[in-house]
């Protein structure tokens, strides 16, 4: 009993000080956050904080690890059983760009992190790479090299997600994203804005 209650302790501890890096590195960024305002905000001792984590490098991977098994999963979710790649393509595309209007926290996150960590590689780049993949076995898409083309869409959507954080995007820019990034993978253009325009699953 007491060593599934001290692990229940650890676990507890290790979700506050996740949750608390996790506010403020979308908050402020990644590099002017310290370790002691961390644990501050998690409301633990300083030295918790290394009973965790052997740096801010290693809370900042398991931050990134925790959000893509949320959102990845999820998207994983409403594309499950469907057949035509442009579509699973599509789907993920436009549920982050909405991401970054319904959790903006979250989404301040991914964008900041970018710059410094790689995080489109990081975290998305599996399932994208899946997904580009898919779609090139299948025929239904055409480009030189897969990962350049892997960059230049997650590259696009991080620039919309950032201008729908900014509210310099309008209501259209999660289709026209996503419309965008087909086209950019060889879809005709009216395909393309018609695949990005079907109503997203709600499972």
């Amino acid at each position: 009993m007491a060593t599934t209650r001290t692990a229940r302790r650890r676990e507890e501890t290790r979700a506050k000080l996740l949750a608390a890096a996790r506010a403020l590195f979308a908050e402020q960024g990644v590099e002017v956050t310290r370790i002691n305002e961390i644990t501050d905000r998690a409301d633990v001792g300083f030295g918790s904080f290394y009973n965790h984590f052997d740096s801010k490098e290693a809370v900042v991977e398991a931050v990134i690890e925790q959000a893509v098994e949320e959102h990845g999963s999820a998207v994983d979710g409403l594309t499950d059983g469907l057949d035509d790649p442009a579509e699973v393509v599509a789907i993920a595309h436009r549920y982050f760009v909405r991401l970054a209007a319904a959790d903006p926290l979250w989404a301040w996150l991914l964008v900041r992190l970018d710059a410094s960590h790689d995080v489109m590689r990081r975290t998305l780049g599996a399932r994208a790479t899946r997904d580009l993949a898919a779609g090139i076995d299948a025929g239904r898409f055409r480009v030189d090299d897969l990962t350049t083309t892997l960059f230049a869409s997650g590259g696009a959507l991080l620039g919309v997600m950032r201008a729908v954080l900014e509210r310099t995007a309008g209501p259209e820019a999660e289709q026209a994203h996503a419309a965008g990034v087909l086209r950019m993978l060889g879809v005709a253009p009216a395909e393309a804005a018609e695949v990005a325009a079907r109503p997203l699953p709600t499972r």
